[in-house]
């Protein structure tokens, strides 16, 4: 088609295979998009194209995409604002004659609907970080790694100690929007029960595999892309799993979490036994 068409925080550029977004990075633009900053969607991984009446005289041009086909889709889970929705073109209505072709001409190109048997769209490249409330975490593209805060951490994720999650141990991962109560992104492990069984009973403040968002801390356009890279790389994985390979630590840093752990400990947080137990962990990562 090589047709263009700008509207509200994005331009969509049509191919005959698919369609180019890129989005703005205006002040008013949605963070997400500018974290996004442009997509290639492909015509195979499209099911509908539809044209409604939008807010305060413009029209939406809307793409749905097919199951399965996006990781950043699947990872949301349906819980994105619609002001947030990557699919969506909100154009001044009197452009609505030219948005319908479009529609029209799409309509004509897309395959049968139904799931995907694999990711079609490109997910966002690591490496990857954020803060959340209570760590730093981090994918380098083979694992996703937890570094606990000292003021947002429970004392069971001190306990624990820093985490690193081999992609190829992972079965996926469950991420709760932080624009609504207790948002966190926890990561699902082989041979672990899934969110709705015993594990996933816990609370992610409590999981080593968790991390937990506040206000200000992993906001949607920072840790929504982290976790749908993540999503895409165990999609990807091999079949063989890949064994952590312990890395050596920097002694400042084993240094302040002895430090913090003696906190913990006569702040009562942590008995003697805990204490002595973990000390002697962090003593031996040097």
């Amino acid at each position: 088609m090589g047709d263009v068409l700008a509207g509200f925080h994005a331009v969509w550029e049509f191919e005959s295979d698919s369609v180019l977004i890129r989005y703005e990075r205006g002040i008013r633009t949605p963070k997400l998009f500018q974290a996004l900053g442009e997509r290639r969607i492909p015509l195979s991984a499209v099911e509908g194209v539809s044209l409604a009446p939008g807010k305060r005289g413009t029209v939406v041009l809307r793409l749905a995409p097919r199951p399965g086909a996006d990781p950043l889709v699947e990872a949301a889970a349906g819980q994105l604002r619609e002001g947030s929705d990557p699919y969506r073109l909100v154009l001044p209505a009197e452009r609505e004659a030219l948005a319908e072709y479009h529609a029209g001409e799409l309509g004509k190109l897309l395959a049968a609907p139904g799931p995907a048997d694999r990711y079609l769209v490109t997910a966002p490249e690591p490496p990857l970080q954020f803060k959340a409330y209570d760590a730093k975490a981090a994918f380098d593209g083979r694992a996703v790694h937890f570094r606990w805060s000292w003021t947002g951490a429970s004392s069971a994720k001190w306990k624990a100690g820093d985490q690193s999650f081999p992609v190829a141990g992972l079965s996926g991962v469950e991420w709760r929007s932080p624009e609504v109560f207790e948002g966190y992104l926890r990561l699902l492990r082989h041979g672990s029960p899934g969110p709705d069984g015993p594990a996933g009973s816990v609370r992610p403040d409590q999981d080593p595999a968790a991390v937990v968002f506040g206000l200000g801390y992993g906001p949607v356009h920072e840790s929504l892309p982290f976790a749908a890279a993540v999503l895409a790389a165990v999609r990807a994985r091999g079949p063989v799993p890949a064994l952590p390979v312990p890395a050596r630590r920097d002694p400042a840093d084993i240094a302040e979490r002895i430090r913090h752990l003696g906190e913990l400990h006569r702040a009562g947080l942590v008995t003697d036994e805990e204490f002595s137990s973990k000390k002697a962990e962090l003593l031996a990562e040097l």
